[in-house]
């Protein structure tokens, strides 16, 4: 065992006990991470901090759920995706974009000419990952982005590893056939 895990272990047994100070360390350690976590997903710096926070809380008052079969990171990093899916699913539901305002942002970043090809094409794909079905894209962002392998998603998806494997292999080909449309 490292000297960092047992360090974490018995940080959060001081968290469990309520222990502030342990609690702020774990904070610190994590909190940069998780918050890019959830910004990725909710795509809101404010949504984000909040999810963020929430997420905390939820972990320190649950400290008694984790088994330590996993890391405590990838713990708590399954609590944010949870928090922040389901914060991007409520925000969502109240988001009207005209249609002519998707045309003149997608021409707004065409008109760069110093953007350099691949921060272009990176937005493009970016782009095309945000009009395929939510599903498409939850599982692309976690296996892509987040990193995640195919146990994982089925993990934190709560799905069956065909399943995972079968979605992941339709979201790409979805992609791609977004990428030679645009």
């Amino acid at each position: 065992m490292t000297l960092t895990k047992k360090n974490i272990e018995s940080l959060l047994v001081l968290c469990q006990d309520g222990n502030r100070m342990a609690q702020l360390e774990v904070y610190n350690r994590y909190q940069k991470a998780m918050y890019n976590t959830a910004l990725r997903i909710v795509k809101n710096t404010a949504e984000a901090e909040d999810v963020m926070q929430e997420s905390f809380i939820t972990a320190f008052s649950k400290l008694d759920t984790f088994k330590g079969t996993a890391s405590f990171g990838s713990w708590l990093k399954r609590i944010v995706i949870n928090n922040s899916i389901v914060q991007y699913r409520k925000s969502q539901r109240f988001v009207e974009v005209p249609e002519e305002n998707i045309k003149e942002e997608s021409e707004m970043h065409l008109d760069g000419v110093n953007e350099d090809y691949t921060a272009l094409r990176s937005q493009e794909v970016m782009k095309c990952m945000d009009g395929l079905h939510e599903n498409y894209k939850n599982i692309l962002s976690l296996h892509f982005i987040e990193g995640y392998d195919y146990e994982e998603i089925c993990e934190i998806l709560q799905i069956s590893y065909a399943n995972c494997r079968t979605l992941i292999s339709r979201a790409k080909e979805s992609l791609r056939k977004k990428l030679v449309v645009a």
